[in-house]
């Protein structure tokens, strides 16, 4: 229990809280080269200048992605938009009745087993054709 009491006491107290905080700020502080004495080699110097170089690419992609990717893909979604609110304006004036339907389409071996067995699960009336529908 002393013991206890002890650790929290120290730990609780300001000069330990500042001199935790001073000694992780110099360890995790950043240097302009950081290399002194015996450090300070062609291996380290090649490495910081790999590190300067990852940092200011990666900052390069970030300004590339918010500043030119962000926009392309609203005015390509805008565009999109104006493709497909036109192509279903021009669907809407064809008839269905005027399509053929050829020898190929809605062959059926064996029935569904949903609904009347003829139409597929993803059947769309507006846009499927099926001459069997009128007979």
């Amino acid at each position: 229990m002393l013991g206890l009491r002890s650790i929290q006491r120290t730990t609780v107290s300001p000069f330990f809280r500042q001199s935790t905080r001073q000694a992780l700020q110099r360890r995790w502080a950043s240097s302009d080269s950081g290399l002194t004495g015996t450090a300070d080699n062609a291996f380290n110097r090649e490495r910081q200048a790999v590190k300067e170089h990852a940092a200011a690419t990666s900052d390069l992609w970030r300004k590339l992605s918010i500043y030119v990717v962000i926009p392309c893909i609203c005015i390509a979604s805008v565009n999109a938009w104006g493709l497909w609110t036109e192509h279903w304006e021009h669907k809407s004036h064809e008839k269905l009745e005027d399509r053929t339907e050829y020898p190929f389409m809605n062959i059926r071996t064996k029935n569904f087993f949903w609904g009347d067995g003829d139409k597929t699960l993803f059947w769309n009336p507006n846009v499927n054709i099926h001459k069997g529908d009128e007979e």
